[in-house]
């Protein structure tokens, strides 16, 4: 869809919702966009339910805003618009979105604000770049939150989204100048916080997991059901990446340490050994959702969830989140 000639579709029953001043049928219009803009609003805030909530404010402003709608822009362009400072006021206000260095010195700046996305929730369009799997990665969520809040939202607009620096710095209230001088600066930034990695974020992107990484959450699961910690070692590379979190933040271990960590947080020990699994995604990456019966509960109840980016067989990455309590991922609560 284009910004100029004459409304599209979109643009025309948007225009007729508002003359009719009826909210229900406002919100039928807007609801299409509802899954793409929180995705835009998760990459800024990297957080599911902040997400959630500033999707809902980017609707509410949106009705408030309606009069302001001539046509002249596209609908999804005016609705960017609007989620994008939702988030920026949000960030304005909250200024501990952003990421805390960690005194660790071996260790990334930790983002202890960070929640897996549901697949689920991601756009159905699987041709949409708003849902294309690198840019909905854990580690590409994280490196964009060491970008400053304004400078994050040039980088998502142009670089992700794929629009033109005019588009952005309309939306931005920026000149051109100043949008392309932020985009160089953010690049350089995402350069030093995924080194080695793709940064072409526009080109197509794979969506569907690997017979390899199937097999290792598979194998990884497996190892925490047998309780074994041989090979739950044998699946880690030895400079591992690993967080768990809100507890703590990313450091590099080793596999032996990661094990040793895992056996000293009583994660294997009695009570804590008796563990079922099952595999999924979230974020578009492997995941091992996590189960665990105690001696006094008959049922197995979730625990956690292991997000594992895989590179070559190995687990390269692994972020553990306490799944406890958060309906949202969609996963049972007891098996």
């Amino acid at each position: 869809m284009t910004d100029a000639g004459a409304l599209g579709a979109d643009e025309a029953g948007f225009i007729a919702a508002l003359r009719s001043g009826d909210p229900a049928r406002f919100a039928l219009v807007t609801e299409r966009h509802r899954r793409e803009l929180q995705v835009h609003c998760y990459r800024m805030l990297a957080n599911y339910e902040d997400a959630q909530d500033m999707t809902q404010e980017t609707f509410l402003r949106a009705w408030n805003k309606r009069e302001s709608f001539k046509g002249h822009a596209a609908l999804r362009t005016w609705l960017y618009r609007i989620a994008t400072n939702v988030c920026l006021d949000f960030l304005d206000k909250r200024n501990n979105r952003t990421p805390v260095p960690s005194e660790l010195p071996d260790s990334a700046s930790e983002v202890l604000y960070l929640q897996p996305y549901p697949d689920r929730m991601l756009p159905e369009d699987p041709q949409e770049s708003v849902v294309a799997r690198e840019t909905i990665e854990l580690a590409f969520i994280v490196a964009v939150q060491h970008l400053p809040p304004r400078q994050r939202a040039v980088f998502i607009l142009r670089d992700v989204l794929g629009w033109p620096a005019s588009k952005a710095a309309e939306v931005l209230e920026l000149t051109v100048a100043s949008v392309t001088s932020a985009l160089q600066r953010a690049r350089v930034t995402m350069r030093e916080q995924l080194p080695g990695r793709r940064l072409d974020w526009r080109s197509p992107a794979t969506h569907e997991l690997s017979s390899d990484e199937r097999g290792v959450v598979k194998s990884y699961i497996d190892a925490h059901e047998r309780n074994d910690l041989d090979a739950l070692m044998s699946l880690l590379r030895d400079d591992l990446s690993f967080a768990m979190l809100p507890e703590m933040g990313t450091v590099r271990l080793t596999a032996k340490e990661a094990v040793d960590g895992w056996v000293s947080g009583g994660l294997f020990q009695r009570g804590h050994d008796d563990w079922r699994g099952i595999t999924t995604t979230v974020n578009r990456m492997p995941a091992a959702a996590l189960y665990l019966r105690t001696p006094d509960d008959p049922e197995y109840r979730l625990f956690a969830i292991a997000v594992l980016h895989i590179v070559d067989g190995k687990i390269a990455e692994l972020t553990g989140f306490d799944a406890t309590g958060q309906p949202w991922l969609d996963l049972p609560p007891a098996l």
